[in-house]
């Protein structure tokens, strides 16, 4: 866990930027390739709001029947994921999408595949609450935490109003913002190392930014455009999952899903939001023939036409030049009595 977790989080406030808007406060402490992670006025970081929200996160007593926490679907030894197609939460009930990384996951914007929740505070309570999940009323959960002294010490020090939902979702939102990843090898090109992407790696990055056109969708640095794209996944079930069209209505915005961040990609198979691919060689392939035909495919995915030379040193570049050296590894925390 990088040391902000434990000591107090350095903050940035940058209301002089011509980048970023004014009054807005940022994690600045955060690893090479990352700049700052957005933290919301009604949620200012602490080392105590951070370590509470750890212990949430790692707490099967979350969960209605006790048999999961935020942790069983992402795992840090999973690479904050599962390597699942589909993740089991209470009573064996599996889940529709397969599970994102939660990894950086403060870079978004947007939250889930379809980008219904819009901030991680929001986020946060949607498991909670999904009979898939976690299975538990907020009310109910509010209840059990109260009754745990360590716990409800710990909310009556940070928050005036002690054990509320809202509390909760800001606890666990806080230590998420603290899983961070950074310094691959394309991130130390970015700073100036010419030969961090020598050989296989560097002729990855010329095809993934050239040839292919990944970095149409997967911009450079944050690897996403923080939009929502048809790209054809998801049509080998016979009903397409309508994605996007589920928040909006619209039926142009069936099949469309959020575009996903991409470092450290080799920890997280499965890949794509059903989890359809199991390696990153069927996730080129499936790019390189053109994605899944459909009415609504996105104007950009079209047959790459990529050797098999090219295929080669582009998974190199995915599964090595987006390794992070700063990654997160952490002790999972004692739970309160």
């Amino acid at each position: 866990m990088r040391r902000f977790a434990l000591l107090p989080v350095m903050i940035l406030l940058l209301a002089a930027t011509e980048k970023l808007p004014a009054q807005s406060t940022y994690i600045s402490d955060v690893p090479v390739g990352i700049d700052w992670i957005v933290v919301p006025d009604g949620n200012p970081m602490s080392p105590e709001k951070i370590e509470l929200g750890k212990q949430l996160f790692f707490d099967k007593r979350l969960s209605g029947d006790q048999s999961v926490s935020c942790s069983t679907c992402h795992d840090p030894d999973k690479g904050w994921a599962d390597d699942r197609r589909f993740s089991q939460g209470v009573r064996g009930a599996l889940t529709s999408r397969n599970v994102p990384s939660i990894v950086n996951v403060g870079l978004h914007r947007t939250f889930f595949w379809d980008g219904r929740a819009a901030s991680l505070e929001e986020q946060a309570l949607f498991p909670l609450e999904n009979p898939a999940e976690m299975d538990i009323r907020l009310e109910q959960l509010e209840e059990r935490l109260r009754g745990i002294t360590g716990y409800r010490h710990q909310f009556e020090a940070i928050f005036s109003d002690g054990i509320t939902a809202e509390n909760i979702a800001r606890a666990l939102a806080s230590f998420q913002r603290t899983i961070l990843a950074g310094e691959t090898p394309y991130d130390q090109f970015r700073g100036g190392h010419a030969d961090a992407l020598d050989g296989e790696i560097g002729q990855g990055s010329g095809i993934f930014f050239g040839k292919a056109h990944c970095g149409n969708c997967h911009i450079a640095k944050i690897y996403t455009d923080h939009q929502f794209h048809n790209i054809g996944t998801g049509l080998d079930t016979g009903t397409q999952d309508r994605g996007l069209a589920t928040l909006t209505g619209r039926e142009e915005d069936v099949g469309k899903f959020r575009t996903p961040l991409l470092r450290d990609l080799a920890r997280t198979a499965p890949y794509f939001h059903d989890g359809s691919k199991a390696t990153l060689e069927e996730v080129v392939d499936f790019y390189n023939e053109g994605g899944g035909k459909n009415p609504r495919l996105d104007k950009h995915i079209v047959p790459l036409k990529l050797t098999d030379d090219e295929k080669k040193a582009l998974i190199t570049f995915l599964r090595e030049g987006l390794r992070s050296r700063d990654y997160p590894r952490i002790k999972r925390p004692k739970l309160p009595e």
